[in-house]
């Protein structure tokens, strides 16, 4: 593993036995992520894209290969120390929410904080209050969950995601529920954190939330079958580099 690489996956499989016959859903797939990316996973349903973010992510675990993150083994530790890893290392944004519905917005994006630092609350409290108001949310911080749009609902996720500093924050298929403006404020935001430096590494199956990525990786059958450098994103040239996307991803079968 290089310097600069912060996540790798090297001969990756992943097959569900509970089927019959077994299903091979990852087929010996290599992947590096370099440090601060923003990389996206696409290909059509049931390509393995979201089998291979739950699988690198330490979420599940692989039926063969590695996983590599900051030159750490996922797959050779146990579920105690995967769980430090999840808790402390990455952050985690799903097409739901998944949030307590008896907690405050505030109190569910704290809720990880506390956990994986219980003795420094005031600096958990100070972290989370900062990433509400970072995040345009600080006004619903208080409100139930049920109070608040679905688009604030998913910032709320990010800020979740980021209340322990994590290396890389993963994304699965977060605008998935929403609608196209919803979709734009969360995707604003992602690209927000990845510009503040974070390695970013989302599923998705949408070109325009893709056309954000450094760097977009095809899936077919299991397998990485292209990838298409797009270079640091502007809002200037979004709707250039959604056409380029999309007439790769036409020529892919997409």
């Amino acid at each position: 593993m290089s310097h600069d690489t912060v996540l790798e996956a090297r001969d990756l499989t992943k097959t569900f036995s509970s089927t019959d016959p077994p299903t091979r859903v990852l087929d010996g797939i290599d992947l590096t992520v370099r440090e601060g990316e923003f990389l996206v996973v696409m290909g059509a349903s049931g390509s393995g894209k979201s089998t291979l973010l739950y699988t690198v992510s330490g979420m599940d675990r692989p039926s063969g290969g590695t996983v590599t993150l900051r030159g750490r083994d996922l797959t050779a530790l146990g579920d105690a120390e995967t769980s430090r890893v999840r808790l402390h290392e990455t952050g985690f944004v799903f097409q739901e929410a998944y949030f307590l519905r008896n907690l405050t917005v505030r109190d569910n994006v704290l809720l990880p904080a506390l956990k994986a630092v219980p003795k420094e609350k005031a600096a958990a409290v100070a972290r989370v209050d900062a990433l509400l108001e970072r995040f345009g949310i600080a006004h619903v911080a208080h409100h139930g969950i049920t109070q608040v749009s679905g688009g604030q609902l998913q910032r709320a996720s990010i800020c979740r995601a980021l209340a322990c500093e994590p290396s890389v924050v993963f994304a699965d298929e977060p605008t998935g529920a929403l609608n196209s403006s919803m979709s734009a404020e969360v995707m604003d935001a992602l690209t927000h954190v990845h510009a503040g430096g974070t390695t970013v590494v989302m599923v998705t199956h949408d070109p325009g939330c893709a056309a954000r990525a450094d760097r977009v990786v095809y899936l077919r059958d299991g397998g990485v079958v292209d990838t298409r450098v797009l270079g640091t994103w502007s809002p200037e040239r979004a709707g250039a580099r959604e056409d380029e996307l999309l007439l790769w991803l036409r020529k892919l079968g997409f």
